[in-house]
C-alpha cells in the first residue's frame, strides 16, 4: 500500500466514524411516519421471520421503506417510560393531588355554572313537566339559586372523592400509551437526549480516526485486498458500540487513573430531570388528560357512578326543607327520577371543564416541581433506564448498521487506492 494510501486509512476511518454515527442518529429518528410502499404479502412473510428480524421498522410495518426506531415504537415506548421511569415517580393519587383538587373544583363551578342551569331546567321540564311550567318564575329562580349555592360544596366533595378513589379510576400507564405517539416519543428522546445526541456524531470521526491508526499499520504490515474492508467492519461496530457505553457507563462517578469517568447522560441528570418533567407535565399527566380518562377510560363507568352519587343531593339541598314536601308532592317515583336524572346530565360538562389549555398549564407546574424533584433524587441506575430501556432492544440494529458502512467505507478505499 503506498504512503498516500496509508496516510488518508485514519481520515477514511474517521469519515466512517463520523457518517456511521449521523446516519444512525437519523434512523433512530426519521421518518417520524413510515415512508416507502406497503406491500400486503411481506405482512404475512414477516410473520415467519425471527423476532428479533420482525422488529425492523420497515419489516414490522409490512412494506419496502423504513420509519424511524424511536417513532415506530411509540406505544411500546409509552409503556416503558411508565415501567423504567413515571411509575417510580408516584402513583396516580400523589399525581392527582399535585393537580390541586380544590382548583380543579373551582374549574369546575366556574364553568358549569350555566350548565347547571340549564340541566336544571331539562330535567324538570323532562320528567315533570307539568309541575314546572306552573311553578311561578319566582320560586324557579329559588330553585335554580339553591343549586348554585349548594354546587361548590357538591362539586368539592366530588372531586374529594374522585381523589380518594383516583388509584382504581386511572390508569396511569393506558394515558401515556395513549398520549405517546410518534410525534411525542421523537420529543422526548430529542429534548432529553440532545447533547448525548451531538456527541455520538462528532465522537464518530475522533474515535474512528483514533482507530485509524492501527488499521493503517495492519493493513501495510499484511498486505491482503480484503483486510480493510474487514477492518472497516470493526471500526464501524466499535465505535457505535463506545458511543453507546459513554452514554450510559458508569452509571456512578469513577476514575481511571487521573480520568473521571461518568456516564455523559447520567452526569446530567439534574438537569435532565426538568427537561423530562416539562414533558410529562405539560403533555402527559394533564388535567385534561386526568379528565378524559376518567370519562373516557376503563373505569369511566365507576367515575359517572361517583358523580351521580354525588349530585343526587343536589336536588335535596336545593328543595330545602321542603323537599320531603316536594317528594311528597310529586310522588316518591318522580322524584327520584328526578334526582337521577340530573345527577347524570352534567357528567360530561364537569369533566370537558378540565380540558381548558390555559388552566391545564396553570396547574401543570406543581407536577413539574414533584416530577423534577423526584427524578433528581432516583438512583443513576434507574435514572439511565429513562432514555435506554426504550431502545436497548433496538441497539443491535445500530451497530449492523455501523458494521455495514465500515465495510462499504473499505470498499472504497480500495476502490480509490487500490
Amino acid at each position: 500500500m503506498s504512503t498516500l494510501a496509508l496516510i488518508t486509512v485514519p481520515f477514511f476511518t474517521g469519515a466512517i466514524g463520523y457518517v456511521t454515527n449521523w446516519t444512525g442518529v437519523l434512523m433512530l429518528f426519521y421518518p417520524v411516519h413510515f415512508r416507502g410502499w406497503r406491500v400486503q404479502w411481506l405482512r404475512a412473510l414477516s410473520r415467519l421471520l425471527p423476532h428479533r428480524i420482525r422488529q425492523i421498522p420497515g419489516i414490522m410495518i409490512g412494506g419496502i421503506g423504513w420509519q424511524g426506531i424511536v417513532p415506530s415504537r411509540a406505544a411500546k415506548m409509552g409503556s416503558l417510560a411508565v415501567d423504567s421511569g413515571i411509575a417510580k415517580l408516584g402513583t396516580p393519587r400523589d399525581f392527582y393531588n399535585q393537580l390541586d383538587p380544590e382548583k380543579i373544583a373551582e374549574q369546575i363551578v366556574v364553568s358549569t355554572r350555566d350548565e347547571i342551569r340549564e340541566s336544571v331546567e331539562r330535567v324538570l321540564e323532562r320528567e315533570h313537566p307539568d309541575l314546572w311550567r306552573n311553578l311561578p318564575p319566582q320560586v324557579k329562580e329559588l330553585v335554580h339559586q339553591r343549586v348554585q349555592r349548594q354546587l361548590p360544596e357538591i362539586v368539592r366533595e366530588l372531586t374529594a372523592t374522585i381523589g380518594e378513589h383516583i388509584d382504581q379510576l386511572v390508569d396511569v400507564k393506558l394515558m401515556v400509551i395513549k398520549r405517546f405517539d410518534p410525534e411525542l416519543a421523537n420529543r422526548v428522546f430529542l429534548d432529553i437526549g440532545r447533547r448525548e445526541l451531538k456527541f455520538i456524531q462528532n465522537f464518530g470521526f475522533v474515535f474512528g480516526f483514533v482507530l485509524g491508526i492501527p488499521v493503517a499499520a495492519l493493513t501495510h504490515f499484511l498486505d491482503y485486498w480484503w483486510l480493510l474492508p474487514i477492518l472497516g467492519v470493526a471500526v464501524g461496530y466499535i465505535t457505535n458500540w463506545a458511543a453507546l457505553w459513554m452514554i450510559y457507563e458508569p452509571a456512578e462517578p469513577q476514575r481511571w487513573g487521573p480520568l473521571p469517568v461518568h456516564g455523559l447522560f447520567i452526569k446530567r441528570q439534574h438537569d435532565v430531570a426538568e427537561v423530562y418533567a416539562r414533558i410529562v407535565a405539560d403533555e402527559i399527566l394533564t388535567v385534561g388528560e386526568f379528565g378524559q380518562e376518567l370519562l373516557r377510560g376503563p373505569q369511566s363507568d365507576r367515575t359517572r357512578m361517583l358523580i351521580e352519587s354525588a349530585m343526587r343531593p343536589a336536588i335535596d339541598r336545593a328543595t330545602g326543607p321542603a323537599h320531603a314536601a316536594v317528594r311528597v308532592a310529586v310522588g316518591t317515583r318522580e322524584y327520584d327520577a328526578i334526582r337521577r336524572s340530573f345527577a347524570s346530565e352534567p357528567v360530561e360538562q364537569m369533566m370537558v371543564a378540565l380540558s381548558d389549555p390555559e388552566f391545564s398549564r396553570a396547574q401543570s407546574d406543581a407536577m413539574r416541581k414533584l416530577i423534577t424533584e423526584r427524578i433528581r433524587a432516583m438512583a443513576p441506575t434507574d435514572f439511565a433506564e429513562l432514555l435506554r430501556t426504550a431502545t436497548r432492544e433496538d441497539e443491535w440494529l445500530l451497530l449492523l448498521h455501523g458494521a455495514v458502512l465500515g465495510f462499504a467505507g473499505g470498499l472504497v478505499h480500495l476502490a480509490i487506492f487500490g
